[in-house]
């Protein structure tokens, strides 16, 4: 999977930012929803690696992500 990545010239600050989108949204969800799957592999991120190569976001979109990470994360 990472070898596919980097055959596609993925760079890896998307790769970071499909991360932390995938760990907001995670972070997001009501308690009561349905637990997510396993995380086993590289392949769990794929949609939102590919959703992070489509976005146009804001360019200080992720960083704010990263923050509201850090402020649930010094709650729990």
């Amino acid at each position: 999977m990472a070898g596919t990545q980097y055959q596609r010239a993925v760079p890896l600050e998307v790769i970071d930012n499909a991360f932390v989108l995938a760990t907001a949204r995670c972070l997001a969800r009501p308690a009561d929803a349905p637990p997510l799957s396993t995380i086993r592999s590289l392949a769990y991120f794929l949609p939102v690696i590919d959703e992070v190569l489509e976005l146009n976001p804001a360019p200080n979109y992720f960083h704010y992500l990263r923050q509201k990470i850090n402020r649930v994360g010094s709650v729990r």
